[in-house]
């Protein structure tokens, strides 16, 4: 069977399970769970896999799930991927009563995409016309999130990195992959369509601690030492640091306090802040780093403070594949027409992602049929055929460009990329991020 009709099997298989990968989307969507806690979606996911009859990997990554179907002969692994987790706002109308956790960034139709792709290559029976093996992976924590709750499981040597495919690449689960594919939400746009070649930041993260002392607010203020006042000086002298930001690096800081007191007639003395330090640039990043750094001091030296900085290495800048960025714009103009495959240019978001896009290749499209912006409560999927099916067959598509014909074209890609990183390189300089 030649390669177009083997896409043609699986896009008709796939239409038949729509209603199958709509339903995951949406029982997902109502389950919200935060990096490394995804456990209700890691089973949901299990099980769907487990309909299929593929081998189970599970734990990775703490709660990361896989898949694997293998083809007939030896060849080339390809990653389909689907991220597990959610983002965290309490005023969506889906979020998580007790945790906030919500739904925001359409990581459960990335979840019922991936399932679709398996569900598709599965039950069309292109396994026997494909060389090497397809992973379906259901990646942890790509949110950068609970900065301090992810710190405390670094200290008890949980895991090792915030961001989850960060910990799968140390753990060495893409040593032996030679490509991988997922495709994102893209915000507000409700018509059909797959925006290509998109770049975004990458970033640094920071855990600052303000440790002042304790005194009787009203009768001893005097006594004290007021570590919100060290944060609020702080979060200003990053502030007067933004004119020296140039423009065409991106650079966006932005630090929120998740500990500002305890009890209002008590003078604050241990008050704790998040941020990122997000560029285009590593340069750049370190460049801003050090300034954020040095500002978030001066706070605590203005009012006798002690200030704590955790530096943590956050993403890298995303960088597509060229060769398989054509594949997946082809295949997008093959189901769409000649829009269907668009350029989506800079975005400021960060992805982890990006991190593996240094060590093999990646591509990374972005999907429509969704209504308002990324991370806000109004964010929804408007049209499920744009956000899920779409995407799956792109997918699907792509899997097999890459292994039919002896996995001719995944060879190709592999043999012509060129990594910016070898996994140890980029291992020493998360450890030098990190300093």
């Amino acid at each position: 069977m030649d390669t177009q009709a083997l896409k043609n099997k699986v896009c008709e298989h796939i239409d038949r399970r729509r209603e199958d990968m709509i339903g995951i989307a949406q029982r997902v969507l109502k389950q919200p769970e935060l990096g490394y806690r995804e456990v209700k979606t890691a089973a949901l996911v299990k099980a769907e896999l487990e309909k299929l009859n593929l081998p189970i990997r599970e734990g990775l990554a703490l709660t990361g799930i896989e898949g694997t179907l293998p083809g007939r002969a030896a060849g080339p692994t390809v990653v389909v991927m689907g991220e597990l987790d959610s983002v965290m706002e309490k005023t969506s109308p889906m979020a998580d009563p007790v945790t906030g956790a919500a739904h925001l960034c359409g990581h459960h139709i990335q979840v019922a995409s991936m399932l679709g792709v398996a569900m598709g290559l599965v039950g069309a029976g292109i396994a026997p016309f494909l060389s090497g093996k397809v992973k379906f992976l259901g990646c942890p924590a790509e949110e950068y999130l609970e900065i301090e709750y992810r710190l405390g499981l670094v200290a008890e040597g949980k895991i090792s990195f915030l961001g989850g495919k960060q910990e799968l690449i140390k753990l060495g689960y893409f040593d032996d992959v030679d490509a991988a594919m997922m495709v994102h939400a893209f915000a507000d746009t409700p018509e059909p369509a797959f925006l290509m070649n998109a770049a975004g930041n990458g970033f640094m993260a920071k855990f600052i601690r303000y440790e002042g002392r304790p005194s009787h607010a009203g009768a001893a203020p005097h006594r004290g030492i007021n570590a919100l006042n060290a944060a609020c000086i702080g979060i200003m002298a990053v502030h007067a640091q933004r004119e020296t930001f140039q423009d065409d690096d991106a650079i966006r800081v932005h630090p929120i306090i998740t500990r500002g007191g305890d009890v209002v007639n008590v003078v604050p003395s241990d008050v704790r802040l998040e941020t990122y330090v997000r560029g285009k640039r590593l340069e750049a990043i370190l460049d801003a780093s050090a300034k954020v750094d040095r500002a978030f001091k001066a706070g605590g030296d203005a009012v006798g403070a002690a200030a704590k900085i955790t530096n943590i290495p956050g993403y890298l800048p995303i960088f597509q594949d060229r060769n398989l960025t054509e594949i997946a714009g082809r295949n997008g103009r093959a189901l769409l027409g000649e829009r269907g495959a668009l350029e989506a240019g800079f975005m400021g978001g960060s992805f982890d992602v990006g991190d593996l896009s240094h060590l093999i290749p990646v591509v990374h499209p972005f999907a429509t049929g969704t209504k308002g912006h990324l991370h806000t409560a109004e964010f929804c999927v408007t049209d499920y055929e744009a956000a899920v099916v779409l995407p799956a067959k792109l997918m699907a598509m792509c899997v097999i460009d890459l292994l039919a014909e002896g996995g001719r074209e995944a060879r190709r890609v592999k043999n012509e990329f060129q990594p910016r990183l070898t996994k140890q390189q980029y291992l020493e300089l998360m450890q030098r991020l990190s300093q």
